[in-house]
């Protein structure tokens, strides 16, 4: 069933009860698309997700956004592997008794939204990983990196600030639709969720550090995933560099890859009216990438 309403800005959030935990989320849209579950980014909340992205897709279908255990007013620890994040995930769509989505998991999310893909494939029609990293990836999430901990350290940035330095590239143009997504973001103004501190950061890290590891034969789990996937970064992402996305696209048997020039780790923000028209193409889509 639908939210009440038909905008992030405003659609309220809910609540629902597992056997596990008490899982926060917020549900709107309409049209005849799948559902689609979006799953966020390192210490993100609901009030993480871009309004232009999030009311777009909600044109065509319902979008569902989740807030792991421990994350937001969601119950429970932060669970410290990819793993345990989306055993939480899986549990919150069985509650929500839906037997078929498609996912869009960004950052962080899109490694959640391949280990869901790989335990429960049934559930799953399409996916599309933005800004994200397979099992066994390289430098993901390396904060204390140069390029990164200048922004971290500068005590000038305040709340949202920093992500328009270290999601988007240095260039004029960039920066100035970091600053356009930053006041897309606090245009809810009301029922928003509390900001992530360091305990959801520290568990992160050590899911990232987890995810990081090669089991076996490198890149094999990505085999297994036969689900068309839409693979999406920008070109200069110095979160998790774009050479992720290239293993990604050459290692998932039916994927497509897209990338935006002078563009950072928010590449889907920032282009934000190009990739929403992507994703709903995608989507629309036959079974197969080889007709989108």
């Amino acid at each position: 069933m639908s939210g009440a309403a038909a905008s992030l800005i405003t659609t309220p959030t809910q609540f629902i009860q597992t056997t596990a935990e008490r899982y926060a989320y917020r549900r709107f849209g309409s049209g005849t698309g799948l559902p689609l579950l979006l799953l966020q980014h390192f210490t993100g909340t609901l009030d993480n997700w871009d309004p232009a992205v999030t009311d777009a897709l909600a044109a065509e279908r319902e979008v569902i956004l989740f807030e792991n255990a421990g994350v937001g007013r969601s119950s429970g620890k932060v669970p410290q592997t990819v793993d345990d994040m989306a055993a939480h995930a899986l549990a919150f769509l069985d509650a929500l008794g839906l037997k078929t989505v498609d996912v869009l998991g960004f950052s962080l999310g899109g490694m959640v939204a391949q280990q869901m893909v790989l335990e429960r494939p049934s559930i799953f029609r399409k996916l599309i990983l933005a800004g994200t990293a397979p099992r066994g990836g390289e430098e993901v999430m390396h904060l204390q990196k140069p390029s990164l901990a200048k922004h971290f350290g500068d005590p000038t940035l305040k709340g949202y600030e920093i992500l328009q330095k270290i999601f988007f590239t240095p260039t004029e143009s960039s920066q100035a639709a970091g600053a356009a997504f930053i006041d897309r973001l606090m245009q809810r103004q009301t029922d928003r969720e509390p900001v992530s501190g360091s305990e959801v950061a520290f568990a992160q890290m050590a899911a990232f550090r987890d995810w990081e590891q090669v089991k076996g034969y490198r890149f094999a789990d990505l085999k297994a995933i036969h689900q068309p996937a839409l693979v999406v970064n920008g070109v200069f992402d110095e979160m998790i560099p774009v050479r992720n996305s290239y293993w990604l696209s050459e290692n998932l048997p039916n994927a497509v890859l897209l990338t935006y020039p002078d563009a950072g780790h928010g590449s889907i923000f920032q282009f934000h009216e190009s990739f929403t028209r992507q994703v709903s193409a995608f989507l629309a889509s036959q079974s197969s990438v080889a007709s989108y």
